[in-house]
């Protein structure tokens, strides 16, 4: 089975600072991958490179076989750390701009994860608080069939009972066949839907691997060593 991303030796620099130094990892179907980290230590530039956003100073980068550019981008559905919809549209709007835009949209997929927050499909976007335009994001990203889901901060900025829900949201949303990658800092709250993990700092994977086996060898939890590694 072909691996869905694939990083051999991958180098992103600056001028004399290396935002990526000699970076590899591979991400294989079905499984949750968590790209855990400190501002800064490159989460952001892997991601972006995933998403062909940024191209590598040297290195290979593979998505799903192919290098990254607009094929591999049909089997990605990529939630940014920032709002990306215009605050004039309706929900209904940004459902529609994405049914346009997406052969693997699913609407009704969408609308059923819409009502199950009663959320109306005919509220503004400017209106709404920012935990539910949150929500409602990764609702657009989830109700995609893609290959791998790309979330960056997905619970950053909503309360403790909505992190539930936008969890279960995205267990119950992603088959065999796909992965996600989670970049977060909130490393409680995501733990217990992680297969494997990725530490970065200052550019450089420090730590990787299933988090059961990173568990019995370290004999702390994710949380707790990503704290001694990271000292916060």
């Amino acid at each position: 089975m072909t691996a869905l991303v694939q990083f051999e030796n991958v180098t992103k620099q600056y001028g004399d600072k290396k935002a990526l130094d000699n970076v590899s990892f591979t991400l294989e179907p079905g499984k949750i991958y968590g790209l855990l980290g400190p501002n800064g230590s490159g989460k952001s530039t892997a991601i972006k490179i995933i998403n062909d956003l940024l191209q590598p100073t040297s290195g290979t980068v593979l998505v799903n076989g192919l290098k990254p550019g607009v094929e591999s981008k049909k089997i990605i559905s990529y939630l940014p750390d920032r709002n990306y919809l215009n605050d004039w549209m309706k929900v209904e709007d940004a459902f529609k701009l994405f049914e346009d835009f997406y052969e693997d949209f699913d609407r009704s997929r969408a609308e059923e994860m819409l009502r199950s927050l009663n959320i109306s499909s005919g509220a503004r976007l400017k209106t709404l608080s920012k935990g539910t335009l949150e929500k409602v994001q990764l609702i657009l990203i989830m109700a995609r069939r893609a290959k791998l889901y790309v979330l960056d901060e997905p619970i950053a900025g909503v309360d403790p009972a909505a992190r539930d829900y936008i969890l279960q949201t995205i267990l119950s949303n992603y088959g065999e066949e796909s992965s996600i990658l989670i970049s977060t800092h909130l490393i409680t709250d995501i733990e217990k839907v992680l297969d494997e993990v990725l530490f970065l700092q200052n550019g450089r994977i420090v730590l990787q691997g299933a988090v059961d086996d990173i568990r019995a060898e370290h004999g702390k939890s994710i949380d707790g060593l990503f704290r001694e590694v990271f000292r916060c």
